[in-house]
């Protein structure tokens, strides 16, 4: 019993120890959102790239703020994010209108999470997801009308599942699975179809 009695207490050592240390690495996986300056904006034009550390400088240091440019009306072209060199957070690219054209995030100079491009009416073309760089899961396309032109899965960054494409009329010319680079299904290349103004056409052979 006594034995018992002396036990006890180090087990709840152990259990607290343990505990605290989950605890941290839970903490440690979080990923901190980093806040840019918004108050520091350049021209891009003014950042130096240093291509063997894949860092971005302003006048010898290592920049942090908003690098951005402009188009020949004066009317903002592009903004990024820089944080300790790096690109960081929302980049976007807007037509000369002043329609955006692009959205899409970094993280420490890689492609992560929502990427998106629209036509210049406004209508959405493109929306896809990055993860570490690549694309991951769903990417859709449209064309201008807003009709859907393109939908793939895939699965860092290559085909996996499902691919679609259709005319803008709505007939679908595209349908095939791939799975572990292999594809099955209604493939144009393999089909010997091609897409000329908007038609399906055969290949003939020469």
């Amino acid at each position: 019993m006594r034995f018992l009695t002396l036990l006890f207490p180090l087990f709840l050592i152990c259990v607290i120890g343990c505990n605290s240390s989950t605890n941290s690495a839970k903490k440690d996986a979080v990923v901190k959102k980093v806040e840019i300056n918004s108050e520091i904006v350049v021209h891009k034009d003014s950042l130096v790239l240093n291509g063997n550390e894949g860092n971005w400088y302003y006048k010898n240091t290592l920049f942090n703020g908003f690098a951005v440019k402009y188009h020949a009306n004066d009317t903002l072209k592009e903004k990024t994010g820089f944080y300790n060199g790096k690109k960081e957070g929302v980049y976007k690219v807007w037509f000369k209108s002043g329609v955006l054209k692009m959205a899409s995030h970094y993280q420490q100079n890689v492609l992560v999470g929502s990427y998106k491009a629209w036509w210049q009416n406004g209508t959405l073309a493109f929306d896809a997801n990055y993860k570490m760089g690549k694309l991951e899961g769903v990417e859709r396309q449209w064309y201008s009308d807003g009709t859907m032109s393109k939908e793939r899965h895939l699965l860092k960054g290559s085909e996996n599942g499902l691919q679609r494409a259709w005319l803008q009329n709505g007939k679908i010319y595209v349908n095939y699975e791939a799975k572990n680079g292999r594809t099955f299904g209604m493939k144009r290349a393999n089909l010997c179809y091609q897409l000329k103004n908007e038609k399906v056409e055969e290949k003939k052979d020469i």
